[in-house]
């Protein structure tokens, strides 16, 4: 069971008659449903003429059909899951730049991404939940029927492409991240080993499955134990406590605001806390106060281990250790998988004690961005992946955040590549100039502000430019605050800075 390098591999560990996935009201899907749902789907995806390393993109609410669409359509394509909260603009840029052969969306969707896709001529494939069969299991029909026999059937292997994921950039479009099928794989081993996660385990995913957090440690690390995942519909506060108590899981994994919401709710919620022991809780996709990392552990009675991992290194890099090995609040931890060392701008790797970038390289991290060799070049350094993120190693290994290098703004977790939300504040005719940039927030960590100059003449509102900004941009990356300004604050060259513009303005 060590060294699984293909989806199909990794989840063979369960045993058949074991639940592999489950859902709120749901039947329980059994590890053998969910090996037959696998290999049916990539039958039927190879009957539609899509074969390995073909690009299918998915776009579905959370639940377990988002989990076992993911699975199943990894194990025989690519697999590209993005976020339904998407707006048409942006299905356009993501399925064209992935050049999508498909799109699989819920019968009945009424996503834009269905009408993009037509007009784009990617093949509209309608997914039928089953769910009388089971928590996940489906159906696939695609427009069209059937089609040619693509050119590499079968399911895919060890070093095609199973998952491909846009990130963030600052200085440019964003960036396609291919993950291969091995490197997605270490990282669930890796993530599998660190937890010590065993065919008991029950893992509650409130994570949202078009990014890789929930993909890989919601979903993958627990299934290639032989484990249970049960699948929510996303996170609802409201509810939490609720299915805590329906599906009795022994972990469940989060950024730091659903921690923070779910210990605002926590007084109410003691019986069930006390009913349902969890072994341990996860935190991951941005920094974890420590206030709140000592009273989760308090509340729940289990110890928090803390996370750090991005995108390129198929999640996770560094975590803090289960007992009885220490766990350090404030750091991110130790190595958990990937080697990980701190190097300076010339590529010398630095002593412990010492600021630079941190860098990784392992076999969960990818070969690099997709035709992209200027990315390529400036984030491969002898070997090692340049994160972007600066930090410090101290003498027992654990690393600790000391800022980030990238202008991206993290809203609770979220990426917001601040050069998007320019482009889109420049397309109305009022706007001269715009520079986006993060604003401190009391529970996401930073949330999106804009500095504007207005034309000449013309005049604008915030709410006309966030109204119009909202029908371009997913809600989260909608400016919260805007300020009209005669003059952007610029650097020493002259250009203009987006670090540390917060507080030159007043707002940090």
């Amino acid at each position: 069971m060590s060294q699984e390098s293909t989806l199909l591999q990794l989840i063979s560990a369960g045993a058949d008659d074991d639940v592999a996935l489950s859902a709120p009201g749901v039947k329980a899907l059994t590890f053998a449903g969910l090996r037959e749902q696998v290999h049916g789907t990539v039958a039927a995806l190879n009957a539609m003429g899509i074969g390995r390393e073909d690009r299918v993109a998915i776009v579905l609410n959370n639940g377990p059909e988002m989990a076992t669409a993911f699975i199943s359509v990894a194990a025989g394509a690519s697999s590209a899951p993005l976020n339904p909260a998407y707006r048409a603009d942006e299905f356009e840029f993501y399925l064209a730049d992935l050049n999508a052969k498909g799109l699989v969306v819920e019968a009945g969707s009424s996503s834009p991404a269905v009408e993009v896709a037509r007009k784009l001529g990617v093949r509209l494939i309608e997914l039928q939940p089953l769910r009388e069969s089971g928590a996940g299991r489906f159906e696939l029909r695609a427009e069209g029927g059937a089609a040619g026999a693509p050119a590499r059937p079968g399911p895919a292997q060890a070093d095609d492409i199973a998952l491909v994921l846009h990130t963030s950039g600052t200085t440019s479009r964003p960036k396609i991240v291919p993950l291969s099928q091995r490197n997605v794989c270490a990282s669930a081993r890796n993530i599998r080993g660190f937890l010590s996660l065993t065919a008991q385990d029950r893992g509650l995913n409130i994570m949202p499955l078009f990014h890789i957090h929930g993909l890989i440690a919601g979903v993958l690390a627990p299934l290639s134990a032989g484990g249970q995942v049960c699948c929510t519909p996303g996170f609802n506060a409201l509810k939490f406590f609720a299915w805590m108590e329906e599906s009795r899981p022994t972990w469940y994994t989060a950024v730091p605001t659903m921690h923070q919401t779910i210990l605002s709710r926590a007084g109410n919620n003691k019986a069930i806390i006390a009913a349902n022991p969890l072994r341990f809780i996860r935190s991951s996709s941005s920094a974890m106060p420590t206030q709140v990392i000592r009273e989760l552990e308090e509340v729940f009675g289990a110890p928090l281990v803390e996370s750090y991992g991005m995108t390129e290194a198929a999640h996770q890099m560094a975590a803090n250790p289960l007992p009885p090995r220490v766990r350090k609040p404030g750091s991110v931890g130790i190595a958990a998988g990937p080697e990980v060392a701190i190097m300076d701008l010339d590529g010398n790797l630095l002593p412990a004690g010492e600021i630079g970038e941190i860098v990784i390289r392992g076999e969960n991290v990818t070969k690099g961005y997709e035709n992209n060799p200027k990315a390529n070049a400036e984030a491969f350094t002898h070997g090692w992946f340049r994160t972007g993120d600066q930090g410090v190693m101290d003498a027992e290994g654990y690393v600790t955040l000391t800022g980030r290098l990238k202008e991206i703004i993290n809203r609770g977790g979220e990426k917001v590549s601040p050069r998007e939300v320019d482009e889109v504040l420049m397309d109305h005719p009022a706007v001269a100039q715009v520079v986006t940039f993060a604003i401190p927030h009391d529970k996401l960590g930073e949330d999106v502000g804009a500095a504007v100059v207005l034309r000449e003449g013309a005049t604008l509102t915030e709410k006309e430019l966030r109204e119009f900004a909202a029908k371009r941009l997913a809600d989260f990356k909608v400016p919260r605050k805007v300020l009209f300004l005669a003059e952007i604050p610029k650097g020493a060259t002259g250009k203009l800075q987006r670090i540390g513009l917060a507080a030159k303005l007043g707002l940090a």
